[in-house]
């Protein structure tokens, strides 16, 4: 679509935005949400429908941490006896052949004491992390093209129908290759799924509802990973709980069926498919509180743009021509990464703890619950204080956290280094999530798909870092938080070239990407040369780290 959306708005909300112009294309979607009644019955029932298969997001995003965990273990000789000079996961020369398992924390087994992934097949354990988190990168790229090829639901659609197999592939693997093969299958699917759901309820919001609606697909994720532990102590089988996974997508497929969820009506419009928008937005307007004269209008300007062709696919050179949407792009990319890479050097301040089982639990709840309280935190400060704002804050808050830990780690007490350890998990999952949802308010719509792709993908990169931690045993972690330190410093400064995106529209066009840009500090805001008025309206105009409310 390539008609500017209206004028953004540097303070509160307004529902009624400007008339468009018939010759300019499709109202935006923001003026028909105003006019149809935002926050009508259906509304409501299709944003809970988006955010409720998110539980099952976090059950497949958490299962990897229970599956690769290793217990306790002890080398048992041929005659069945467990001499004392062996120690507990040691590895012996010659390899031992037999082994006892110590309890699991929640199941019983997990594929590690299936095929006795240990010591020289160790190996095997981070290899089967990378494969699910490369699937999952994979999965985000790949679709993410598709969401703005043939749209949010199909793309849905295809996710659930191939993750059910991928995930029964995994449940009923008789060796650790088919294991692999079916969990590097199942996060690609996962990372589709999340994607087509993201993009579903944010596309559906006018823009106050944006930030709460998307914080709580993120919260019901959390539940998902608490929900995960209770369902493996029901399970007790690793099998029997990737099969109930499983499962659960494929009741998901319901969503297919006739009526049930219909389409993002915003993509529609961005691609001139306005006579699907136009169905989809009168099933809206039923038992909204706007006046019925107020969405007759709506719906006639609709009828009036109906004979726009289709819009045709960006073609590679007219993207790679647009510096400022992938500045916007690389700059959250790069955040997203580095939130997501650093998460585990803060888990060392448990390795005092002498109980597998104790620690298991408290690092699982300890980072579970962080990343709750950040979903909390930025429900509450984000209006308030901006995007960009918030964003500054909390990737400030890490690298104190991580400086602290590197330079006085030695010097402070158990307590103290915990304290810092919970700062560092809180203010990284808060930048992770934000850095995510502020690059899809500022991905134009008839790209949002592959750009949120490469977000998410960066973000599953970055979480590479442990796997391959424990693949070199360890070596190095000194020096990896260092550089990722220093990495989330230079994160911080280019962090100041963003524009704020509080309470705006969201872009539609590739020409609307290009505009949303906050103003050069060496220049007034008034004086965009070259852009004409409309650019000077459509840049940011707000200060550097606030956007404050107005004053009625």
């Amino acid at each position: 679509m390539e008609t500017s959306p209206p004028t953004p708005d540097s303070g509160g909300p307004r529902r009624d935005f400007s008339a468009p112009s018939p010759e300019a294309g499709p109202p935006s979607f923001e003026w028909l949400l105003g006019r149809l009644g935002a926050g009508g019955r259906r509304q409501r029932l299709l944003l809970a429908l988006s955010c409720l298969p998110c539980l099952l997001l976090g059950l497949g995003l958490g299962s990897d941490t229970l599956f690769t965990l290793t217990p306790p273990l002890r080398c048992r000789d041929p005659n069945g006896t467990r001499p004392p000079e062996n120690a507990t996961n040691a590895c012996q020369d010659p390899p031992c052949q037999n082994w006892d398992y110590g309890a699991l924390p929640a199941l019983t087994s997990n594929p590690i004491t299936e095929w006795s992934l240990v010591c020289s097949r160790g190996w095997a354990v981070p290899l089967e992390q990378l494969c699910f988190l490369l699937g999952f990168a994979a999965g985000a790229l790949l679709l993410g093209h598709l969401a703005d090829s043939v749209g949010r639901r199909g793309t849905l659609l295809l996710a659930l129908a191939l993750g059910c197999p991928a995930g029964i592939l995994a449940a009923f693997a008789a060796s650790p290759s088919v294991f692999m093969l079916g969990r590097c299958l199942w996060g690609a699917l996962l990372g589709g799924m999340q994607l087509a759901l993201y993009l579903s309820r944010l596309e559906l919001c006018c823009p106050p509802q944006r930030l709460p609606v998307t914080m709580a697909g993120d919260l019901l994720m959390v539940g998902g990973h608490f929900l995960l532990l209770g369902l493996a102590l029901a399970c007790s089988s690793w099998r029997v709980l990737q099969g109930m996974m499983s499962a659960g997508l494929g009741l998901c497929l319901l969503y297919g069926c006739p009526g049930v969820f219909p389409e993002s009506p915003r993509w529609l419009l961005a691609s001139r498919r306005v006579a699907q928008a136009r169905e989809i937005l009168v099933a809206l307007a039923e038992g909204s509180r706007a006046q019925e004269s107020e969405a007759q209008e709506a719906l006639e300007e609709l009828d009036n743009t109906c004979h726009l062709p289709a819009a045709a696919q960006v073609s590679i050179h007219t993207l790679l021509s647009c510096r400022n949407i992938w500045k916007n792009i690389l700059i959250l990319g790069f955040t997203t990464f580095i939130a997501h890479a650093i998460c585990h050097c803060y888990q060392p301040a448990w390795d005092s703890l002498q109980d597998p089982h104790a620690k298991f639990y408290l690092l699982y709840l300890l980072s579970t619950g962080s990343a709750g309280m950040a979903c909390l935190f930025l429900c509450l400060s984000v209006d308030r204080y901006g995007r960009r704002g918030i964003l500054l804050f909390t990737t400030t808050l890490t690298g104190i956290a991580s400086l602290i830990l590197l330079g006085l780690g030695n010097y402070l007490n158990n307590a103290a280094r915990v304290t810092f350890s919970i700062l560092g998990l809180f203010s990284s999952h808060a930048a992770g999530s934000l850095s995510i949802f502020f690059a899809s308010e500022v991905i134009p719509t008839i790209i949002r798909g592959k750009g949120l792709g490469v977000i998410l993908a960066l973000a599953s990169l970055g979480g590479l870092s442990a796997p391959l931690l424990w693949l070199r045993e360890q070596h190095g972690s000194f020096l990896e938080h260092i550089v990722l330190a220093s990495l989330n410093i230079l994160a911080l400064l280019c962090l100041l070239l963003l524009p704020e995106s509080k309470r705006k529209a969201l872009p539609e066009s590739l020409h609307d990407g290009e505009l949303y840009r906050r103003p050069s500090l060496l220049r007034r805001a008034g004086g965009f040369e070259g852009r004409g008025a409309e650019g000077a309206t459509r840049r940011d105009d707000v200060p550097l780290l606030s956007t404050p409310n107005p004053a009625s």
